[in-house]
Parts: structure tokens; C-alpha cells; sequence
């Protein structure tokens, strides 16, 4: 999860459902889904190859079909990197209505999965003005970049992170709800893309020091004025 501090509607005595926790469970999760995998190499993949979790409290299992759960049963639900992996995202996003009230979710958005384009991602998402639209990524030609994508992969296997970090607030896309939307199948890639991009200037670890130091010195020296 990139953005932790998006969460702020979990009320104290709120009961918590985590979807697909992969390798770091939030720790204000009561109750976690987990997908069934018969192949054990398929369900390192869907984690990112992060180290199963070792629960301590209760973990549910199912088919990917309807949650085992009764209506309303949670007060919030988190399903942070899952929606990418849905096959039915329609069924998904109303058992997510029917099972809680509220709850946050996260995703990578189509800049992240046209640079690194991982095969277990599914969907490519965006969340616009009350509408969650995706489009399939068989229906895009993302496909005829793998072998330009295999860099970008690489990268990430041999941590080079700072792309990522320094851009995530593009690279993901992560809200609550407390209502139902509508998720509708987008035919365009316009349609997951931001209207305005504001990117601040790039500046190297020593100009960023640099920067901070004239300021602290010119906060110094206002400091010794008004005490003189």
C-alpha cells in the first residue's frame, strides 16, 4: 500500500475486512480474504513474490466468485493491489458493497503497468468523477513493448524503486468510499489518464541540500535579527 495515510474513516469499534493482504497486512484488519490457489507458484506471483504473512487472526479462503460473508458483515473493507488481478471486476466491486458500508482501494495505474506491464495484472484502472473505469489489457497492445518492459521489470527485481516513489501519486491511484459507484468498461486509453499533470522540478540529493541550507541560513539570520 502507497498511500496508508488515505485511510481515516475507520472508526474505532469498526469491524475491518482485508482483501488480498499479499505480504504486509494493514494492522487494523480484524478478518482477511485470500484467493484459493492450487498452484503455489501462482500464489507467490499474485503476492509480488512477497513473504506470506504469518496470520494470527482469522483467514478466509474462496473461489473468486461470491465472499463468504453475510450482507453488511464489515464496517470497512480494504482491497489494496487486487482490483489489477480481477477477472470479473463488476461481480468483485458489489460483493465489495454488499459485504461493507465503506472501505479504501488502491491500484497501479496505466503509466506503472505500461513501463513494468506485469502478466498477472489483468485490468488497467482509473478512477474518474464517480466512475471506476478499466479496460482489459488484452483489449491494448501492451504486449508488443514486453521487450522493452523486461528492462523496466528488471529494474524493479534489482530494487531501483525511485522511479516509482519519487512519481507514485501517478504511478497509483488509491480512495475511500463510503457509497456505491458505478464501474463502467472503458474502449479508450484517454479515458485512465490524468487531465493535468504537475510534476515539481527535479533536483539532484545535493541541489536538495543545497536548497534546505540557504534556507535554514536565512531563517537563521531572521532569527538573530529579532532578537537583536
Amino acid at each position: 500500500m502507497f498511500f496508508p495515510e488515505r485511510i481515516t474513516q475507520i472508526a474505532e469499534n469498526d469491524r475491518v475486512l482485508e482483501i488480498g493482504p499479499g505480504g504486509l497486512p494493514h494492522p487494523r484488519s480484524d478478518v482477511f480474504l485470500e484467493l484459493e490457489y492450487s498452484d503455489a507458484s501462482m500464489e507467490e506471483m499474485q503476492r509480488g513474490f512477497a513473504k506470506k504473512p504469518e496470520y494470527t487472526k482469522p483467514v478466509y479462503y474462496y473461489d473468486g466468485k461470491v465472499f463468504p460473508f453475510s450482507d453488511k458483515e464489515f464496517d470497512y473493507v480494504i482491497c489494496s493491489h487486487v482490483l489489477e488481478h480481477v477477472d470479473d471486476l463488476e461481480s468483485f466491486i458489489s460483493e465489495l458493497f454488499r459485504v461493507s458500508s465503506k472501505g479504501y482501494i488502491e491500484y497501479p495505474t496505466m503509466y506503472y503497468e505500461y513501463l513494468y506491464n506485469f502478466s498477472v495484472h489483468t485490468n488497467l484502472l482509473k478512477f474518474h468523477v464517480g466512475n471506476l473505469l478499466y479496460i482489459k489489457k488484452l483489449d491494448t497492445h501492451l504486449e508488443e513493448f514486453t521487450p522493452v518492459q523486461g528492462l523496466f521489470s528488471h529494474s524493479l527485481n534489482q530494487e531501483y524503486f525511485s522511479l516509482v516513489n519519487s512519481l507514485k501519486d501517478y504511478m497509483f491511484e488509491g480512495f475511500e468510499w463510503s457509497s456505491p459507484f458505478t464501474v463502467r468498461r472503458s474502449t479508450t486509453l484517454n479515458d485512465l489518464t490524468w487531465e493535468t499533470i504537475k510534476i515539481p522540478k527535479y533536483l539532484p540529493i545535493t541541489a536538495r541540500v543545497e536548497k534546505k541550507r540557504g534556507i535554514l541560513n536565512k531563517l537563521t539570520q531572521f532569527i538573530r535579527t529579532r532578537l537583536a
